[in-house]
């Protein structure tokens, strides 16, 4: 594959290649400290996601603003959106942590795993074509 076809992917595909690696540190982050609230603090699972899910939404913002979407303008119009956003799928991460622990009993830490994979692609598509649609 040449150098120009790589490039030409890249360009096609940029918005979703940044989305996936800030999504996937913020996701990171968003795990990291629900499995800390729930395993070493011993918080509730839905207090701990809330808190995670706030975190994981924030730092992905800053991130996607800065330097995937480069949208500076209407910064806090766009936060909040890009929190409604967010907010809409802690609520799906939420049911489905409810559903797969309180009534499949499955573990918390793999509940959270898929949770999170299923609530990322959702908040893509919001993402890219409400918060940082340009001339919003």
């Amino acid at each position: 594959m040449d150098n120009s076809l790589v490039l030409k992917i890249y360009s096609k595909f940029r918005n979703l290649i940044l989305y996936g690696i800030i999504g996937a540190f913020s996701s990171g982050l968003d795990f990291l400290l629900y499995s800390l609230f729930v395993e070493i603090f011993g918080w509730h699972y839905i207090l701990s996601n809330c808190i995670s899910v706030l975190a994981g939404i924030s730092t992905s913002f800053i991130l996607n603003r800065s330097y995937n979407f480069k949208v500076k303008d209407k910064a806090r119009t766009r936060f909040a959106i890009f929190l409604t956003v967010g907010l809409c799928g802690m609520l799906v991460s939420n049911l489905i942590l409810y559903l797969c622990i309180d009534v499949m009993d499955l573990n918390k830490i793999i509940s959270k795993i898929l949770s999170i994979v299923l609530v990322v692609a959702f908040q893509f598509v919001l993402n890219k074509y409400i918060t940082f649609r340009p001339n919003r």
